[in-house]
């Protein structure tokens, strides 16, 4: 590829944002179109078909930025005839302290208190020394298990791979998720959506919960069965869900979920666009530079895992 300043790399699809165009350019390559661009950077999550055509019509662009952590939108185009990267771990701090909100909200009955129109009996549990069950050990949990620390958890990792991990007390691999499930205050989902890990938790998993559990989901929301988790949530099997994704998204108006008393529900807030943009403008500037260099690029994504 060429170096420095002639790098050319391609946005799309168009119009894009000129904050994405800055990202690029203080990085020290040049924008330009599809044709003549090596690199492209794709800002549009849903936009799959426009990116596949231009892939088809530019064989030759052999890299491909997108803009999430989450690649499943993609994954029918995502291959090794190119490096792809994605935002894996540019959102991990804000998501992390939206799920610290949403536990804390969820132990000490914020979330139903806030639905009250009268003085109320007192419910509510500790965070400190909870057991929380974290599944997935990437950015997200890196960044929780940090903000955790303040609390002394146990805290249990379900991950792919097994490895230590700073303030965590155990790590164990998916095989061993029901055992990290049984006795645990807090389970919070934040990984990749694969076909393993659709409908992760369901009527099985919540049965074996312990009554006062709170579910904590800042991933994606086909990780739950939801008809499984309002039966769950309805006859007390758990003890609420806390939820910043959902199936079907958006959760359609009079669906279940929205009077259940022990859930809580947020717009997929975790990582809002006054949060996400200067975090992306980072990603695209640092792997525009390491490009141009020919070096490693940050999340770069393994087509064969799926994320």
């Amino acid at each position: 590829m060429s170096k420095g300043v002639q790098t050319a790399i391609a946005i799309g699809p168009e119009p894009f944002p000129d904050w994405v165009r800055d990202a690029v350019c203080s990085a020290g390559a040049q924008v330009s179109n599809y044709q003549d661009a090596t690199g492209l950077i794709w800002v549009s999550p849903t936009d799959v078909a426009g990116l596949d055509a231009v892939l088809r019509e530019c064989p030759h662009i052999n890299w491909v930025q997108i803009p999430f952590a989450g690649v499943e939108n993609f994954i029918s185009i995502i291959n090794n005839d190119r490096v792809w990267t994605c935002g894996k771990g540019v959102y991990a701090e804000p998501v992390a302290e939206h799920a610290l909100g949403l536990i804390l909200a969820g132990l000490r009955n914020i979330g139903r208190y806030a639905q009250e129109t009268s003085w109320t009996r007192p419910i509510g549990r500790n965070l400190l020394g909870a057991r929380v069950t974290i599944v997935g050990g990437g950015g997200i949990a890196v960044a929780l298990v940090r903000l955790l620390q303040p609390f002394l958890c146990h805290i249990t990792v379900v991950r792919h791979s097994v490895t230590d991990m700073d303030g965590v007390d155990q790590v164990v691999s998916a095989q061993s998720l029901i055992n990290a499930l049984v006795g645990a205050d807090v389970v919070v989902l934040a990984l990749p959506l694969t076909p393993e890990t659709q409908g992760l938790l369901s009527r099985a998993e919540f049965e074996l919960m312990e009554p006062h559990a709170w579910v904590i989901n800042v991933a994606r929301g086909k990780h739950i069965v939801t008809d499984d988790l309002v039966w769950a949530l309805t006859n007390n099997k758990i003890g609420g869900a806390a939820l910043d994704v959902t199936d079907p998204e958006p959760l359609p108006i009079g669906h279940p979920l929205w009077s259940e008393p022990h859930c809580i529900i947020t717009p997929h807030t975790g990582n809002t666009p006054e949060m996400a943009e200067p975090l992306l403008a980072q990603r695209i500037s640092a792997n525009v530079a390491l490009y141009m260099k020919s070096e490693q690029l940050i999340g770069t994504v393994d087509s064969h895992r799926g994320y």
